[in-house]
């Protein structure tokens, strides 16, 4: 009994869908056969579909062109060294410490040097330089040395508004083979507190300043008495 319920159900339910689709189709078989009775009634055939697209082109307004602007590449080709450069000139005008960490300048900083750093910002530290990372504005110079018997690493930038000066102390007796100077961090190959070097230097700093001014002082006094003696 099911089976038979079941097949007289599904024919009415395909009644609906197929009552549509012949509706549509009889309105497409008018929509066609009106077209083709109505006559033209005495109107020209339409032109060609070329004749329509060169009127309209005829038709359109005429759109100025304008060339297309300079290349930033002619003005400015490598614009970050450009920048660096201009950034370099404003933070190093008299151009020393570029002199100082110049890879061409022989007497140049190298690893192994003793530096001596002054900061607005705090005492100076003074170290062995272990590393130098040339990167343009952001050229920096690792320093080892010994606070309170600690052994203490700063990284300073050269550059840096906040450094004063750096002096070379002492320059390494011979060229070292590594670009960077890690092993010194072992017990063996640290060189500790460099404290006695720095004040050593700074001693003869003081006593070439000292002589320099003196000799200034008795060259003014002489030409002083020379003077007198000519008038």
């Amino acid at each position: 009994m099911m089976a038979s319920n079941l097949c007289a159900i599904r024919p009415l339910a395909r009644l609906k869908p197929l009552i549509r689709h012949q509706r549509c189709i009889k309105q497409r078989q008018r929509a066609y056969a009106t077209q083709q009775t109505i006559p033209n009634q005495g109107q020209p055939p339409p032109p060609p579909q070329a004749a329509t697209l060169e009127k309209a082109h005829h038709s359109m307004r005429r759109i100025t062109l304008k060339p297309p602007p300079p290349a930033m590449y002619n003005k400015c080709p490598s614009p970050v060294e450009t920048f660096e450069a201009s950034q370099i000139a404003a933070l190093d005008p008299i151009g020393s410490r570029t002199k100082l960490f110049s890879r061409s300048n022989p007497d140049a900083v190298k690893v192994g040097d003793i530096l001596l750093v002054r900061t607005r910002s705090g005492d100076p530290f003074a170290g062995v330089c272990i590393n130098i990372r040339r990167q343009g504005v952001d050229t920096a110079i690792l320093l080892r040395g010994q606070l309170t018997r600690v052994g203490v690493e700063m990284w300073y930038k050269i550059y840096s508004p906040n450094v004063e000066g750096i002096e070379v102390v002492q320059r390494r007796a011979k060229r070292a083979r590594r670009a960077r100077l890690y092993y010194m961090r072992k017990p063996k190959h640290d060189i500790g507190s460099v404290e006695n070097i720095v004040r050593q230097y700074q001693r003869q700093k003081a006593a070439l300043g000292s002589s320099d001014v003196k000799g200034r002082d008795a060259n003014a006094h002489k030409k002083k008495n020379n003077k007198r003696g000519r008038n």
